[in-house]
């Protein structure tokens, strides 16, 4: 009996510490981030666009639409969509290695977005975790705040170190 609870335990023990270190593992790009894209989201793999059923892959910077029966990746979207507007357009959040794989299901599943106007985006956005991304409007703040910030923790360290009466004052009673 002390064998078997000891081997339940020992299981149970596994899985806790594998969830544990799965909930560790987490991917944060807001940095890559375009300031039109929608707030609210640490980690993005792609935006679905419903208006021209097109997505923008985050890491790659990569649009994929359909032409010609097919889909393609570029940098830019070609001229066809040159009235579309990516800041005033609603972007769905996809987190799919390849949803134009799964186009249809998006396409259905997304159909309510279209014509959305809606949706905040990062560039105007006041959060100061987006201040980081290099074409926010308050780019400069997050350096600013990030270096004063770091220069404040070396100083500290440097007197936390020097000074054994810490907290009692720096001159003599």
């Amino acid at each position: 009996m002390k064998k078997a609870f000891f081997i339940v335990a020992l299981l149970l023990s596994g899985f806790a510490i594998e969830k544990a270190t799965a909930q560790v593992r987490v991917n944060i790009n807001i940095g890559s981030q375009p300031t039109w894209g929608p707030v609210g989201y640490d980690h993005v793999d792609y935006y679905y666009m419903p208006d021209i059923d097109a997505y923008y892959n985050v890491p790659t910077r990569q649009y994929y639409y359909f032409d010609r029966g097919r889909w393609v990746s570029a940098y830019a979207l070609p001229p066809v969509y040159s009235n579309y507007d990516v800041y005033n357009s609603y972007k769905v959040v996809v987190n799919d290695p390849y949803p134009y794989r799964h186009a249809e299901m998006y396409r259905v599943k997304y159909a309510g977005y279209k014509n959305r106007h809606d949706q905040m985006i990062i560039r105007n956005s006041h959060e100061e975790k987006y201040y980081q991304i290099k074409d926010h409007p308050d780019h400069d703040k997050w350096k600013e705040d990030k270096h004063d910030k770091w220069k404040d923790d070396k100083r500290d360290n440097r007197d936390n170190g020097n000074h054994k009466n810490k907290g009692r004052g720096k001159g003599r009673d």
